[in-house]
């Protein structure tokens, strides 16, 4: 688990690297930039099976190609924000999830003055439409940013539905049936880490 939260940031250097032109890159460049131990660097990107050249480093363009496919980045996911608030509303024009497969295809929401309007060109229906929207967007994944008293419902109606993964942004503790993934997103749990060093930092 690990190693596939910093996949994305290796990629994010290696492709900058392919911008600039360059056909190898070094895991100790990658080391530098993220403040890692180069032998880190080189154990996670072994999981990709590209392996890196004495003094030359990795082939870029089989790297990108690599983690792309370990992270199953070039498979496409169509998604459902339910939920379009704030935060659905951002996610929901968030570029970089497109350029790496998640389709957000559809938002779902109960209050009646953004149905049938669109957030971010994303076309927004009624909660008792989920599962039209579900079939006829062919999604499979749901991005959960309701209202925590109605998580765990919203849930179960969108398993109901035929989604097999909740990617949770509330901070409610869902009970799924097993075969259903569900990723909780805490966005206050990784504000709290920030605010204990910020803290630390104003004490020295």
């Amino acid at each position: 688990m690990p190693t596939i939260k910093r996949l994305p940031g290796y990629l994010h250097i290696i492709e900058a690297a392919r911008r600039e032109g360059k056909e190898f890159i070094s895991g100790t460049v990658i080391a530098d930039e993220l403040e890692l131990e180069p032998i880190q660097v080189r154990k996670d990107l072994a999981v990709t099976g590209i392996v890196g050249k004495p003094r030359i480093g990795f082939p870029v363009e089989k790297l990108i190609e690599a983690i792309n496919g370990f992270l199953q980045w070039n498979q496409v996911h169509n998604a459902v924000v339910v939920g379009a608030g704030n935060l659905g509303t951002a996610l929901s024009g968030y570029p970089e999830f497109r350029r790496h497969g998640l389709n957000i295809v559809a938002a779902l929401d109960t209050d009646s003055s953004k149905i049938d309007r669109q957030i971010n060109k994303v076309p927004v229906y009624a909660m008792d439409d989920m599962k039209r929207c579900i079939d006829e967007h062919h999604a499979d994944l749901a991005i959960l940013t309701v209202p925590s008293p109605a998580a765990q419902e919203t849930a179960e109606l969108l398993i109901e539905a035929g989604i097999r993964a909740i990617w949770n942004f509330t901070n409610v503790k869902l009970k799924v049936p097993s075969g259903v993934m569900v990723q909780k997103e805490d966005l206050s749990s990784g504000y709290a880490v920030l605010s204990v060093k910020m803290g630390r930092r104003n004490h020295h």
